[in-house]
């Protein structure tokens, strides 16, 4: 039987922490972009419910910009969140690829139906991510946008 000139060459002990090592790393990083990840969807999220809460308001209390706009920053608890550009009313009738098309207010739809008076309502933040990920600006600004029937 032949020895090895060097020992260590053939010695295994300690493997299996070196593999790991190399695997913890690469791990490290998926775990970190998933979490990186998640925060900004949940966030993106809260900007879109802000938005939702400032069309419930403008729908129990018709529309008033001020105090849809403070809806929208009270809705919750994300500092610098606000409703930009400015909520706003205007005329129009549903449409299926466009959302809602300019009409005067009162008149008849190409549908039948009558133009009615539509709330819109915008939230956006300005959200840092935890690291700087190659590819996506940062800070990177989240929006949301939503639109309702209010006659």
């Amino acid at each position: 039987m032949r020895r090895p000139q060097n020992p260590l060459w053939a010695a295994q002990d300690g493997v299996s922490a070196i593999e790991f090592a190399f695997v913890a790393g690469i791990l490290s990083m998926l775990l970190l972009g998933v979490c990186d990840f998640g925060l900004g969807f949940w966030e993106q999220m809260q900007v879109a419910n802000a938005a939702r809460a400032g069309t419930e308001f403008a729908v129990k209390n018709g529309y008033d910009a001020t105090n849809i706009q403070t809806a929208v920053t009270n809705a919750t608890n994300l500092a610098g969140i606000q409703a930009s550009p400015a909520p706003s009313s205007s005329c129009g009738c549903p449409d299926v690829t466009t959302g809602v098309t300019a009409a005067t207010c009162g008149s008849t739809c190409a549908d039948g139906s009558t133009a009615g008076t539509y709330v819109t309502v915008n939230a956006q933040i300005s959200y840092r991510t935890l690291f700087a990920w190659p590819g996506l600006s940062n800070p990177m600004t989240l929006a949301s946008t939503a639109t309702v029937r209010l006659n």
